[in-house]
């Protein structure tokens, strides 16, 4: 293996290896350690003087110390080109706008997690169990880490959604220049640039990274895992893979079990090439993973040995447990699809007539292609056929490496990446959401930037060049295809990426077809393929960006959203898009261009009308106890007590259904037309259920709409009681805290499937005074869930103890003024 340059010279003919090894590293190493790398022993307790000392001075003879970092800041490392430190800044100067821009579109975002923002920033007790409510009554249903960068910026800048948001954004352009500096090491700067600009193009890293989910910080902390199992690999260094373990367990305090796909990949990556004895690899992953469960366990600890009195209740969970939570319905029950108290709960593959093949379910089909179907290709496939090409050809150019080649490691850290991951997103049968692919987009552009880079190196050989132009060629169909599924969103581009990416091809041939047919057009060739090159790269960044830039224009909302224009035969995503949301249409069917959703949802860009007592025309069929009461199976969606206005998402209308749904799913006020859509919104009476909720699925997906008069409402006498409200749902609880900066109880937690409270406490706490108002609406939990039907019997209760009164389209329940 021979280093390589940034900036070669043209390239010769000859046996030159396809993957370059890293320049030598400037780091200081362990003391006391000595490692093997490519063969050669390095002295370990050699090192420069220490700073500050005379004489001391750092890479290439540059002083050390304040006086030289604004020099270092601008030019980077010495043996880098003059242009890549500048062209690094630029990169992360122009992430920072893309993802800072127009950043409250958006408004709250996800309401669920911004409450308990709001409630972090007022308590630190909220702030450390991540609660729902600033009176601590019950918890999100994910660790809290996420949720602390957001409640600084709050406490720091005041509540907004700008300040809510900013973290996120940051995280972003961390998590570029992450990207950049782990390629950089085993390739070049030219490759980390492009890697960082691919990973901050991804449709789905825009939306996400401008989003309040966990998926950004746990993001930024696996690429930063990644780095630290890069370094630790290079040098055998217990430090490097220490923090690795650190980060992982950091991951697992922001989304639980996802931050461990990652495990198996990266663990066995440094057993297998780390340079330096067997056993002794293996005590460094003992120590690292010691690390990894100290990071990420203290939380828990802490949550577990708690007495149940003194902390808020573990939402998700039907036991107060977080250990239950994390391997149930946030762990092994995402794999299986028995979540008990999901909203998908209990429907396993196959279980939804319709679905395809039998492999599906609520959350869609599942198998090789899922990551490639509907819309979620068009959140993160652009270039997945491109990386996985590429990765095959560094693997296979590097296969008489030295087993410590550290070019090859590095493939190894980021293809394991994505094949983990990808499989088990592919694979999952519950919950499963579009934008968790966001977890793929540094791997695909890490492998794309290193495979690219390595490649063009190589382009004067047979099978370099032949890669290359298969990648542009396979890149520029696909970005066709992607594009189809959007077919009015910039019609001309997906034929235009499609010429370019076959031009690009045939250019990037040039160079071998012009040696062994007329050697003397090998300068004319070589100019070609450097436009070819441009051409590919133009070809496959040109729909991400579109994708992008759509995503961040527009004001995305709710629990599930996703990137982009929205997609033919699509799973859609209710609230996803400020003006555009809709329910899902459930996958299968007759209709090639979505299912047919409840009651006038748009399923992807083409809806059908769903129907009570018959199948829907491409959709899901009637479900039981549809159009009566709901007994005995999934209740009648939409309505409450009345039939819900049949409004218009876009793709599609249909009536509303009527129906009680009180042993199950309730009837789902409000349906049509969702938040920013064409209809006129919710059911306005029929008792509880019919609140009038003007978030999707009667306030689970999306936070509800509250007017000024019950903002007043709700402010009146806050001081006076522990919560100014209750709420079914913490969507719907949301909506009302945000609006009103009090604390709202979220009965049942987030679907209303938690027992907490149960019956007798939450007349307990009426009796004691402590709740001022009951808001009807939201989402009640059942069995038809497999969950607590708590929340349902209390929302009985209220209506038959207390008298409503409706405000601004809400019926609320004085809980002070018991009727008679």
């Amino acid at each position: 293996m021979t280093t390589h340059l940034p900036d070669p010279a043209p390239p010769q003919p000859g046996p030159v290896p396809l993957v370059a090894p890293p320049a030598p590293l400037p780091d200081a190493p362990e003391d006391g350690e000595t490692a093997q790398a490519g063969g050669t022993a390095r002295d370990r307790t050699a090192g420069p003087p220490a700073p500050g000392t005379p004489g001391a001075v750092g890479p290439a003879g540059r002083p050390r110390g304040l006086r030289g970092l604004p020099a270092r800041l601008w030019r980077g490392r010495p043996e880098d080109p003059s242009w890549a430190r500048p062209a690094l800044l630029a990169l992360l100067a122009a992430t920072a706008a893309l993802y800072v821009g127009n950043l409250s579109a958006s408004g709250w975002a996800n309401a669920f997690y911004s409450a308990a923002v709001q409630a972090g920033s007022v308590s630190w007790k909220a702030f450390f169990f991540g609660s729902s409510d600033a009176s601590n009554f019950i918890t999100v249903d994910k660790p809290p880490l996420a949720l602390w960068p957001m409640a600084l910026s709050a406490r720091l800048l005041g509540l907004s959604s700008f300040s809510v948001l900013l973290p996120q954004a940051l995280m972003g352009v961390a998590a570029v220049g992450t990207v950049y500096a782990s390629v950089r090491r085993t390739s070049s700067p030219r490759a980390g640039l492009l890697a960082g600009a691919l990973l901050a193009l991804t449709p789905v890293a825009a939306l996400m990274f401008r989003f309040n989910n966990p998926d950004a910080l746990l993001v930024l902390l696996l690429a930063l895992a990644a780095y630290a199992v890069q370094r630790a690999q290079e040098a055998a260094s217990t430090r490097w893979l220490v923090l690795a373990g650190v980060l992982l367990g950091l991951g697992f305090l922001t989304k639980t079990l996802q931050a461990f796909l990652v495990l198996p990949a990266f663990a066995l990556v440094y057993l297998a090439t780390a340079p330096t004895g067997w056993w002794r690899r293996v005590r460094q992953l003992l120590l690292a993973g010691a690390a990894m469960t100290a990071a990420g366990g203290w939380w828990v600890a802490v949550v577990e040995l708690l007495p149940a009195s003194s902390r808020p209740y573990v939402g998700g969970s039907q036991d107060d447990s977080f250990l239950s939570l994390t391997f149930g319905y946030n762990g092994f029950g995402r794999l299986t699809g028995n979540e008990t108290g999901s909203v998908g709960g209990g429907f396993r593959g196959g279980d939804l007539p319709g679905a395809p093949g039998g492999r599906g379910g609520m959350w869609g089909s599942t198998g090789a292609t899922r990551l490639f179907d509907g819309d979620i290709g068009g959140q993160i496939a652009w270039l997945v056929p491109a990386a996985l090409l590429l990765l095959a050809l560094g693997l296979w150019a590097g296969r008489r490496a030295p087993r410590t080649d550290t070019a090859r490691a590095g493939l190894l850290v980021w293809g394991g990446w994505l094949l983990c991951t990808g499989l088990t997103f592919s694979y999952m049968g519950g919950i499963f959401h579009q934008y968790y692919t966001v977890a793929l987009a540094p791997a695909v552009a890490a492998l794309v930037g290193m495979g690219a880079d390595a490649a063009w190196r190589e382009r004067d050989r047979a099978v370099p060049a032949l890669a290359l132009a298969a990648a542009s060629a396979a890149t520029g169909w696909w970005a066709y295809v992607l594009l189809g599924r959007s077919a009015d969103f910039v019609p001309w581009l997906r034929y235009a990426v499609l010429a370019v990416g076959l031009a690009g091809a045939a250019a990037l041939l040039g160079p071998v077809v012009a040696r062994a047919v007329r050697p003397g057009a090998a300068r004319a060739a070589a100019r070609a393929a450097t436009a070819g090159a441009v051409a590919a790269v133009a070809a496959g960044v040109a729909g991400p960006a579109a994708y992008s830039l759509d995503t961040v224009s527009t004001g995305h909302s709710g629990s599930i959203v996703t990137a982009g224009p929205a997609v033919s035969g699509g799973m859609g995503g209710p609230g996803g898009r400020r003006g555009r949301g809709g329910f899902p249409g459930f996958p299968g069917g007759a209709a090639p261009q979505g299912a047919g959703g409840f009651g006038g949802l748009r399923g992807g860009a083409g809806a059908g009308q769903g129907g009570t007592g018959g199948t829907g025309p491409g959709g899901l069929p009637a479900l039981p106890g549809a159009g009566q009461n709901g007994r005995g199976g999934l209740p009648a969606l939409p309505g409450g007590g009345q039939a819900g206005q049949g409004g218009s998402g876009q793709g599609g209308t249909g009536p509303g259904v009527t129906g009680q749904g009180r042993n199950g799913l309730p009837s789902f006020p409000g349906l049509p037309g969702l938040p920013g859509g064409t209809g006129p919104g919710g059911g306005r009476s029929g008792g509880v259920w019919g609140g009038g909720v003007r978030g999707g699925l009667g306030g689970l997906l999306e936070g509800a709409r509250v007017g000024t008069a019950v903002t007043a409402l709700l402010r009146q006498d806050a001081s006076r009681y522990t919560w100014a409200a209750a709420a079914v749902g913490s969507q719907n609880a949301a909506g009302y805290q945000l609006a009103s900066r009090q604390p709202v109880m979220a009965v049942g937690g987030f679907n209303g499937s938690d027992p907490a409270p149960g019956l007798a406490q939450f007349q307990e706490f009426v009796r004691q005074g402590r709740i001022h108002w009951f808001v009807a609406g939201g989402v009640g939990g059942g069995g038809g869930m497999g969950g607590s039907s708590d929340s349902s019997r209390i929302a009985s209760w209220v209506e038959e103890s207390f008298t409503a009164r409706t405000v601004d389209g809400t019926t609320l329940y004085d809980l002070t003024q018991p009727k008679g």
